[in-house]
C-alpha cells in the first residue's frame, strides 16, 4: 500500500495530509502548540487514531508513539555519522536512512522490509511516499515517518 505525505502549504504548525494511490485523504496530522513537537493523527473520518510526542531534555531526539490514547513505544536516533539509524523499541523495528536522509528503508527484526519511505523533491512543502508491505502497519510507519520528519525540524 503506497501512501503520499505532505505538509501543508502555509500552516503555522506541524500539520499534514495523507493521500492514498487514489488521492483521497486517510490521514491527516495536526500539529499541537506545545513543549516539543506533538503531532496528532486523525483518520479521513476525523477520529484521533494516534499521537506522535517528542520527549524533551534527552541527548539524542525521542518520540513516543500512542495508539489512540494508549503508550506502544518510543523511537529513538542512534548515534551515527553518516546514515541516520532510528530504532523503535515496541516491535522490534529498525528504521535506516540514507546519507542525504531523503530515503528510509524500515526493517522487522527479521530483517524482513516493513516500509521504504522516499521524499520527493521539488515541492514547496515536505512531501513523502511511504510504501508499506503489509496494510495493518500503515499507522505505525506513519508514526515513524512524522518522528523522522519532526526531528529534521528541531535540528533546524
Amino acid at each position: 500500500m503506497k501512501l503520499l505525505f505532505r505538509q501543508r502549504f502555509f500552516s503555522w504548525f506541524d500539520s499534514y495530509d495523507i493521500y492514498d494511490e487514489q488521492g483521497r485523504v486517510v490521514f491527516t496530522v495536526e500539529g499541537q502548540l506545545a513543549w516539543g513537537h506533538c503531532l496528532h493523527v486523525l483518520d479521513g473520518l476525523g477520529t484521533h487514531v494516534g499521537t506522535v510526542r517528542e520527549r524533551v531534555l534527552t541527548l539524542l531526539p525521542k518520540f513516543e508513539l500512542y495508539l489512540g490514547e494508549t503508550y506502544v513505544g518510543c523511537i529513538e536516533k542512534e548515534f551515527s555519522l553518516f546514515h541516520p539509524r532510528f530504532e523503535i523499541d515496541c516491535n522490534g523495528w529498525r528504521i535506516d536512512g540514507d546519507f542525504m536522509e531523503w530515503d528510509y528503508a524500515i526493517t522487522d527484526s527479521g530483517g524482513r522490509e516493513v516500509a521504504r519511505i522516499s521524499k520527493e523533491l521539488f515541492h514547496l512543502t515536505d512531501t513523502y511516499v511511504i510504501d508499506v508491505a503489509d496494510g495493518q502497519d500503515v499507522l505505525c510507519a506513519l508514526m515513524v515517518v512524522l518522528a523522522i520528519d519532526a526531528e529534521k525540524c528541531s535540528r533546524n
